[in-house]
């Protein structure tokens, strides 16, 4: 897609998907510190700014100190969500300065969600999809995301809990399973107030990859979407599901990278 075609899809983003959700999960709560969003009680602390911080030099190496000294008096870990398009342009060497360390970096991708609910999306055999609101749902599909990752995923279920009890029209959860086993699972978060509603999740067991069933899964979530007169499908692509999402009409906008600042075990 021509780069004037991609502006106006970077400006929604800027403009509609910045600030706050609506509707924060249960025990999660924002808070605003000069430019940044600051979202308290997740996994981790996350903070954000608009495209254009309006802060530069020592009170930008201000505003970073004070957001990890706040999470450091939590006891936690922080991640500071930067886009490569953002200013100032030197923001990611002081966040290095100040001891954050990028994590993977992912693509921002947005589409139209009429152009991805295209057709019938069809598993493959053996392979059912359903969405799901009960707790222990989310328990098997943060033990799943676990044995993807070889990590402990367990907030996750907590996490996707709270979105549920919170806000239930706001988030969708689907899942993939196989003779009973999750296989894959993705979610849809509605944003209220915009043209927006984002794709998270759709890791896959090794075993079952390839097969058709994150496609799926796209395709069912965006037929929700259009369904709920959502314009706009964004997501944060890894990539090994970019190229995936730009198949099937998404276009990238920009890129987004977490500085995670980790407080000194005690």
């Amino acid at each position: 897609m021509p780069t004037t075609h991609i502006q106006p899809l970077l400006s929604a983003y800027d403009d509609q998907m910045r600030g706050a959700p609506p509707t924060p999960p249960a025990g999660v709560t924002y808070e605003q510190d000069g430019p940044l969003l600051r979202i308290v009680g997740q996994f981790r602390g996350l903070v954000s700014g608009p495209r254009d911080l309006g802060v530069a030099g020592d009170a930008l190496d201000e505003l970073i100190a004070r957001q990890r000294e706040f999470f450091a008096a939590r006891g936690e870990a922080v991640e500071w969500k930067t886009r490569s398009h953002d200013t100032p342009a030197d923001l990611t060497e002081r966040l290095t300065a100040a001891g954050f360390v990028p994590e993977e970096r992912e693509t921002v991708l947005v589409g139209r969600a009429a152009e991805m609910a295209v057709g019938e999306p069809v598993p493959p055999d053996g392979v059912t999809v359903r969405r799901v609101t009960a707790d222990a749902d989310m328990r098997r599909i943060a033990a799943m995301e676990s044995a993807v990752w070889g990590q402990d995923w367990s907030w996750l279920a907590d996490d996707l809990i709270g979105r549920v009890a919170t806000a239930p029209d706001d988030i969708a959860v689907y899942v993939a399973e196989a003779d009973g086993e999750v296989v894959c699972a993705a979610w849809l978060v509605f944003r209220p107030g915009t043209e927006f509603a984002s794709l998270w999740g759709g890791s896959t067991l090794a075993e079952w990859r390839g097969r058709g069933i994150y496609r799926a899964l796209v395709a069912v979530r965006a037929a929700l979407a259009v369904s709920r007169g959502v314009t706009w499908l964004h997501v944060d692509a890894s990539d090994d599901s970019a190229p995936i999402l730009r198949r099937l009409g998404l276009h990238a906008v920009t890129t987004t990278t977490p500085y995670v600042w980790t407080p000194p075990a005690r």
